[in-house]
């Protein structure tokens, strides 16, 4: 999950505007991975598959050319897709551009190729074996060969990385990656286990581009452009204004079935505009092309505005069928004040969330009662979450032995019930108003913090806040590790910013890891989705089960504009 848009290296070469040049300089002085070539060949009696059946959801009159103007709330802190400050929102739109294995199809499900053409399961339910697709390249003209995914793993295994998650999943998650030769590997498991296509589906590293690291890569490589294997290459940037991304116009994979009239434009901008509000007066002026209305005063009152009204910018709302994203508030358990958990629950009764959904959503959005909605029956249905009730905030925290101080804030041994929170975008200040004025009425004072996004998500990763008022991106299945496992704990840049660390909760989530039944999974999964529920520090606040955008009219959507997991219409 992430959490919830070129460059100057040395010099840049402003004639051409290209990177492929500056890439081959970079890579000139490396030491060049090879993996050993396997001595045995795969089994004989493999079941290889591919996937050329399922629907195909681009449209064919879809035309190519033009520049999308998009945007981006702040300046990324790294390049890097890994190491610290790489987990931010704009890391999805370089990784978007870096192709797996294989792919997922967004309505059916199931596994269609990527860069490879053709796959089979081991009878070890631990082993997948690939076929490369013989044309893939990376952006500097490179062949991909299956030596790209055997030096993944020594890349993610390194500590010069400084990617603790990546280091542990590709430690004792993935076992190896055979090499038989340059477009024939198999990828090993540490374990047989369900969806084993969705563990080891891994992505290629250009050995010729990093070599051998060292303990200056972080620096090193905090602002280089690696090859990738996608549409879209960054082209240009400056620090703290925009960065371009260009399509290639010979991208090996632009006539396969699952790419063929995609990726149409020919340049992506990203320019940096830090305030929602200029945001939205820059895109009136066509300054940018696309704007989310997905917030309600959006979508009802700014919208009354004669570029809509005029019909030269038209208006959407999709409603998809996926994940929900886990929005909430963070409780950071390091924290004294939160250690105790009749505590947690009074904050969490102390929230009047449907309050905000009413009186400043308009009743657009949705309660999210749990943190892992939308995952069928993975998902615990059974847990709702706990309402705003003065009653149980006054039980709860009489348990934990606070009384109201003559300010009628909590007290206890001269500290007040007063917490931080955390948060990034403008225009949430009016719901967190709103909370702040109703908690208050609870005996809690809540502290409005508004950051650069790149600082809230920095100080979030770092584990200084109290609350966290943010989001995850989500996965096909839920996720637990990361988040609640109490290993990624009491450390920064790790995903577990609750600092939960409960012993009985890192069983579940093993036992959750280790199955290979899906029936123990989903029962699993239910009772982590209890445990979490049960902890509470973790506050459900909204769900938002559609897109709505406003686009200028020189776009055109297909005629069924977007699929099931589409969370943008424009990405």
């Amino acid at each position: 999950m992430l959490l919830l848009v070129v460059f100057m290296v040395a010099y840049q070469d402003k004639s051409s505007g290209e990177v492929g040049s500056i890439q081959a300089s970079l890579a000139e002085d490396e030491v060049v991975f090879k993996a050993d070539i396997s001595k045995t060949p795969p089994p004989a009696d493999l079941e290889w598959l591919t996937n050329d059946s399922d629907p195909v959801y681009a449209s064919p009159v879809a035309k190519n050319g033009g520049t999308l103007n998009s945007w981006i709330l702040s300046f990324p802190l790294t390049f890097r897709v890994v190491g610290p400050d790489s987990n931010s929102s704009f890391r999805s739109a370089i990784l978007g551009n870096q192709l797996s294995l294989i792919g997922i199809h967004p309505n059916t499900e199931n596994i269609v190729p990527e860069l490879a053409t053709n796959w089979a399961y081991g009878n070890d339910k631990k082993t997948m074996y690939f076929k490369l697709n013989k044309k893939a390249r990376w952006s500097d003209a490179t062949p991909v060969t299956a030596h790209d995914f055997a030096y993944t793993l020594e890349f993610m295994r390194s500590k010069h990385i400084i990617a603790p998650w990546y280091n542990d999943y590709y430690s004792k998650e993935i076992d190896k990656v055979i090499v038989y030769d340059d477009h024939t590997l198999a990828v090993v498991s540490t374990k047989a286990q369900p969806d084993l296509h969705l563990k080891i589906g891994i992505s290629p590293t250009p050995r010729h581009f990093y070599g051998e690291l060292g303990e200056d890569f972080v620096g090193r490589y905090n602002w280089k452009i690696a090859p990738n294997t996608g549409p879209y290459q960054i082209s240009d940037f400056k620090k703290g204004k925009y960065i371009k991304f260009k399509r290639k116009k010979d991208w090996w994979a632009k006539d396969l079935r699952y790419f063929k009239n995609r990726f149409n434009v020919d340049r992506v901008v990203f320019k940096v505009v830090r305030d929602i509000n200029i945001l939205w007066e820059y895109f009136k002026k066509a300054k940018v092309d696309v704007f989310p209305i997905t917030m309600p005063k959006y979508w009802h009152v700014k919208s009354k505005t004669p570029v809509i009204e005029n019909g030269y910018v038209y208006r959407i709302w999709f409603f998809n069928d996926t994940q929900q994203s886990a929005q909430g508030m963070w409780l950071n358990q390091d924290r004294e004040i939160f250690k105790d958990r009749n505590v947690r629950y009074a904050f969490a009764h102390a929230m009047n969330v449907q309050k905000i959904i009413e009186k400043v959503l308009r009743n657009d959005y949705f309660r999210l009662e749990h943190g892992f909605m939308g995952y069928g029956r993975y998902s615990n249905n059974t847990i709702r979450a706990r309402q705003f009730d003065l009653d149980k905030v006054r039980y709860y925290m009489n348990q934990a032995g606070w009384q109201r101080g003559s300010d009628g804030i909590w007290e206890k041994n001269g500290k007040r019930f007063s917490v931080e929170v955390s948060y990034s975008q403008d225009d949430h200040t009016p719901r967190l108003v709103v909370l702040k004025e109703e908690a208050k009425k609870a005996g809690i004072e809540l502290r409005l913090q508004k950051l650069d996004p790149s600082a809230a998500y920095k100080k979030v990763l770092e584990k200084k806040h109290d609350v966290a008022w943010s989001g995850w991106s989500t996965s096909l299945r839920p996720q637990y590790w990361e988040h609640f496992h109490s290993i990624n704990a009491h450390r920064p840049q790790t995903n577990n910013i609750t600092n939960t660390d409960d012993p009985d909760m890192d069983k579940l989530i093993d036992a959750y890891r280790d199955s290979l039944d899906e029936e123990e999974r989903i029962k699993l999964s239910v009772k982590i989705q209890e445990k979490i529920h049960e902890i509470g520090a973790f506050v459900p606040t909204f769900m938002v089960p559609y897109v709505r955008e406003a686009y200028w009219r020189w776009w055109k959507l297909p005629k069924v504009p977007g699929t099931k997991q589409s969370t943008s219409l424009f990405d």
